[in-house]
């Protein structure tokens, strides 16, 4: 067994029992309460649409962006480290039954749904090399922490993990979006329920027959059989109503909150996606984007929603598999900020041009292979070997 250090078993936390529970013990149960009665789980969050969107949308975003390994110089420049094994179990296979697509996304889910965060086990060899990461269900592992330093304590199954062999996406302010904005999603579900209500056993007749006189059961059942025949049928537009022994037909109408249910609805698009960060236009909730916004919008999801959880990812994948060396974790954002061929090669040719990027680089950014000579900086469209000036039967471009 390793020593444990002095600190570590001073200020070990102790076992607490069911009187006296883990503060994420009640997500275990998915109970978190809100003031409108409704209790919010992340399975009946992620059945608001625009919850479930929100969730979707950032996690896919940040398990579609390549993982490479890479050399960290005292310059601060970056060198690829190709064919790195933490490239593998992250790219490719991260154990026998989940792709590293798989289990960043999940890992993400997770961060966005449980005050726990997004928790990995490293599962190392003999030697210390990591051989598999596994993402376990909800409340297999568990994390508490520090009082004065906040140093982390991981738990599986009430025996203690090192903290080496977790990977732990925290989120901020130690909440997830789900806890934080509890109310409004809270707000949005019930909303929802509203919606079915309303339109089901629930929905308002268009009218009432009153009838000045009192009438027996017959003749009720007889005034509405002959109304729905006159007025009910595949197409009533249009009809003459007949009414009899001085009855009046007085139709409903929705009042000013009913009139406003569609505009409340919208509202709690808008929570969401401020709750999560994420652009409300690309939640579909399009009243207020243009052809020119959306695309703004879309910049502002990558730098302020999904940019602070790709490092966050960087840093906890870095921790845990490659230590405190000059080596990092790097998602590859260029699938993200790829823009179109035309505004692609504009952009290559003025960086090759000014030296910034050689040929070879630029060809790797369009997924070519490099070619001889191509890691020169040079300006192509300056040839230092010549006077300036065409030679005889030349043209101007160079060409004969």
């Amino acid at each position: 067994m390793e020593k444990q250090s002095l600190f570590a078993r001073l200020f070990r936390p102790s076992a607490k029992s069911v009187a006296d529970p883990w503060a994420d013990l009640f997500q275990l149960f998915g109970v978190v309460q809100t003031s409108t009665g409704v209790a919010i789980s992340a399975d009946a969050a992620a059945r608001v649409p625009a919850v479930g969107h929100a969730i979707r949308l950032i996690s896919n975003a940040a398990a579609i962006l390549p993982r490479v390994v890479k050399k960290v110089a005292e310059d601060g420049t970056e060198t690829r480290m190709a064919g790195h094994w933490a490239e593998a179990l992250l790219n490719r296979q991260a154990n026998d039954w989940t792709s590293g697509f798989d289990l960043i996304r999940d890992c993400m889910v997770d961060a966005l749904t449980d005050d726990r965060g997004g928790l990995i086990y490293a599962n190392r060899s003999s030697s210390g090399k990591v051989v598999e990461l596994i993402r376990y269900r909800s409340g297999v592992m568990t994390v508490d922490y520090h009082q004065k330093t906040g140093q982390p304590f991981y738990r599986m199954e009430s025996a203690p993990v090192e903290a080496a062999k977790v990977v732990h996406l925290r989120p901020i302010f130690g909440k997830s979006p789900l806890t934080m904005f509890r109310e409004a999603i809270g707000i949005a579900v019930v909303l929802e329920q509203h919606a079915a209500a309303l339109f089901s056993k629930g929905a308002r007749p268009s009218g009432v027959l009153s009838f000045p006189k009192g009438m027996g059961q017959d003749a009720v059942n007889k005034a509405r059989e002959g109304w729905r025949a006159t007025h009910e049928g595949a197409d009533p537009g249009g009809k003459t109503a007949i009414l009899y022994d001085g009855a009046e037909f007085k139709p409903l109408a929705f009042t000013s909150t009913d009139a406003q249910f569609i505009e409340n609805r919208n509202f709690q698009i808008l929570e969401v996606a401020r709750a999560f960060g994420v652009p409300p236009s690309m939640l579909y909730q399009l009243d207020r984007a243009t052809w020119g916004n959306t695309e703004q919008m879309g910049k502002e999801f990558l730098v302020w929603c999904l940019e602070p959880w790709l490092q966050a990812l960087e840093g906890a994948f870095t921790r845990c598999l490659l230590g405190k060396g000059d080596l990092v974790i790097r998602f590859d954002r260029d699938d993200m900020t790829r823009a179109d061929l035309v505004t692609r090669a504009t952009a290559i040719s003025s960086l090759t041009s000014a030296r910034v990027i050689n040929p070879n680089e630029g060809r790797g950014w369009l997924g070519m292979a490099p070619y001889a000579g191509g890691e020169e900086f040079a300006n192509p469209h300056i040839n230092p070997d010549r006077d300036g000036a065409p030679a005889k039967n030349e043209a101007p471009n160079g060409t004969l």
